[in-house]
């Protein structure tokens, strides 16, 4: 592995979140019975005109903008003709030579923290972060979906379900220039995040939202020519993509190094056996003939079509990232965690915004809230302890009014009984002593109580600090204020 660089590009069909198909009206709907969802259009009878949808075009152009792509504004509709059983016309209309978009970029994470360049102040320019260029996104329609029915010692059956023809596509191709299995998950990661920051998909790769295809050559240190490709089509989640990427490395090396060579081909990835196996040679590209769609004019886009769709974007995810940072004081951690979904993160920022220390609540929330959803296996939203319960919580320790030992004992009877954290408070109403001439007495009684223990640490056995402070937090209950009493069982112990 030492000699050879890996070469990895990624194809991306992501599903647009229309309510109907790209080129007619039927529903754009996951689950329903089969061959409900179809008309005349979508499987191509004679006489059928397709008519474009102007919300996927409007999503199209969101997508694009997301990942830093140029959107044209003129872009052509075109006809890529092959046969395949669920491809009732014989073609699908996709783009070709003019797609909606170009010339886009992410910023990733490297795991060897090294650096690919980019402008000054670009992420991409900080040590540990890569830009991968993306080619292209351009708009598409789905084709159907085969269902096997498995062998049997006569004949295999095999069942079309054509609701999925129509559905609105758009494909992202990414430069070659990711250079490891965990580059590409990264990727991945930060498109998949940033589509569902824009509202464009549900990016769901179990229902067939997101699918990736993945291009793997590799070629000796220091060459600048790519090695011969294969492509792994239709991988299903991203941890089997990175799998199957590391696995078609390792095979392509052996290859080479036994003296063989590497073909161009379509392989296909078994997550049970965990490898990848040739599913047809593909010496050169198809041939598909394409030409400019006969039955859909130009799409043209305008310049303050393409400004108004970006003024309805968000703030996406990686530039929320860093103001979070700099607005809350948190760490690119607690950050990264806290703006992996939009919604999770819109519903920190405003419980931060009313807090006394928002730092403390990000603490509260990835923590000990976080903590126990894990434990547990509960989603966010099924946390008994709302925003609003942290934010009182929070400002509890932030006051000194209780501890965080305290806090633990009322955040497990949340989640025992199910109940927000305010309830339980006002029921509970475990109050901290801060009284300093309260605690002051009970260290004495402590010291006074433990001549030989005091003897021990006086003469130099330091660590028994922590038996007085237990003494005295059992004594209190709990209640005593952790910073007060560790300086007072310093100071008289001193004394």
């Amino acid at each position: 592995m030492a000699r050879y660089e890996p070469v990895i590009g990624l194809e991306v069909h992501v599903q647009l979140l229309t309510a109907t198909k790209i080129f007619c009206g039927c529903a754009n709907h996951f689950g329903s019975d089969p061959n409900t969802n179809i008309c005349p259009v979508c499987i191509g009878l004679p006489g059928a005109l397709p008519v474009l949808n102007a919300k996927a075009v409007e999503f199209a152009v969101k997508a694009s903008l997301a990942i830093n792509c140029q959107v044209r504004e003129r872009s052509i509709f075109a006809r890529k003709n092959y046969f395949y059983p669920d491809l009732p016309k014989g073609y699908q209309i996709s783009q070709f030579d003019r797609p909606i978009a170009e010339h886009g970029w992410l910023d990733v994470p490297t795991a060897d923290g090294s650096t690919k360049t980019g402008a000054p102040g670009d992420r991409s320019s900080s040590p540990g972060w890569k830009r991968i260029g993306i080619t292209r996104l351009h708009m598409e329609e789905d084709a159907g979906k085969s269902i096997h029915d498995g062998f049997s010692d006569s004949a295999t059956r095999s069942y079309l379900d054509l609701n999925r023809c129509g559905t609105p596509l758009a494909e992202i191709v990414s430069e070659p220039d990711l250079r490891s299995a965990d580059e590409a998950f990264e990727y991945l990661t930060r498109l998949r995040e940033n589509l569902l920051y824009a509202g464009v998909s549900d990016c769901n790769m179990e229902e067939g939202s997101l699918r990736c295809d993945a291009n793997v050559s590799v070629r000796p240190k220091g060459q600048k020519e790519f090695g011969t490709r294969a492509e792994v089509k239709n991988v299903n989640s991203f941890k089997f993509v990175r799998a199957a990427i590391e696995y078609e490395i390792e095979r392509q090396i052996e290859v080479i190094e036994s003296g063989g060579k590497v073909i161009q081909e379509t392989r296909l990835w078994n997550a049970n056996e965990g490898r990848t196996y040739s599913m047809r040679s593909k010496e050169q590209a198809h041939d598909y003939r394409y030409f400019p769609e006969p039955d859909l004019p130009p799409l043209i886009v305008s310049p303050q079509f393409i400004s108004e769709t970006r003024e309805k974007l968000p703030e996406m995810p990686e530039a929320r990232r860093k103001r979070m940072v700099a607005e809350y004081e948190i760490g690119e951690k607690d950050a990264h965690t806290l703006a992996v979904s939009r919604e999770f993160a819109d519903r920190f920022e405003a419980a931060a915004k009313t807090a006394r220390n928002p730092r403390r609540v990000a603490n509260l929330l990835l923590s000990e809230i976080g903590g126990r959803l894990k434990a547990l296996d509960l989603e966010p939203e099924e946390s008994p302890i709302s925003m609003a319960g942290i934010v009182e919580a929070a400002d509890l320790l932030d006051q000194d009014k209780i501890s965080s030992k305290q806090l633990k004992q009322l955040f497990d009877i949340c989640f025992e009984k199910r109940e927000d954290f305010g309830p339980v408070y006002e029921r509970e109403k475990p109050e901290q002593i801060t009284d300093s001439s309260a605690i002051e007495m009970m260290v004495d009684e402590v010291i006074a109580a433990n001549p030989k223990q005091v003897e021990q640490y006086r003469a130099g056995k330091t660590t028994l600090a922590g038996f007085f402070v237990g003494q005295v937090m059992k004594a209190s209950r709990g209640q005593a204020n952790p910073a007060l009493l560790n300086e007072l069982v310093t100071k008289k112990l001193a004394g």
